[in-house]
């Protein structure tokens, strides 16, 4: 008989708790998945979590930087990263997402992980959500 592998839930000091029941990140064995990020502030104590501004470029780089203190308190990294999602709320911000993207993972020696992009339905304000699976080791 196998062992079973710990599940092990994954919320960074500056995020807020969700709002249901899951986790930030959640680690399994060698896998990290971090679920799905948005461009919130950090967490302030007794405030609900708002955008960092209207912008796709604001937003977009704070869900970037949530993604990654998911991936770190995880004990992971972008170079660690298998596939990113990336769910836009307006089709005409590909473009610009895709500017924001490459100019965030620059110094990276080759593009972080596979990548999907499809458009959804987010909580007013929202213009993006993006998650990661990481494979550690």
């Amino acid at each position: 008989m196998t062992e079973k592998l710990q599940k092990t839930a994954i919320t960074p000091a500056t995020h807020t708790a969700p709002p249901a029941k899951f986790s930030h990140g959640v680690k399994k064995g060698n896998i990290l998945q971090v679920a799905g990020q948005v461009g919130f502030g950090p967490a302030v104590p007794g405030q609900a979590p708002t955008p960092v501004g209207p912008t796709l470029r604001e937003q977009t780089l704070q869900t970037l930087r949530n993604v990654q203190s998911v991936l770190e308190e995880g004990g992971a990294s972008w170079e660690d990263v298998v596939m990113v999602r990336i769910y836009l709320t307006d089709t005409g911000h590909f473009a610009e997402l895709n500017e924001i993207y490459n100019e965030f993972f620059a110094d990276l020696k080759e593009a972080p992980a596979a990548r999907t992009t499809v458009y959804v339905g987010l909580p007013a304000g929202l213009l993006v959500e993006i998650d990661a699976l990481a494979v550690l080791g």
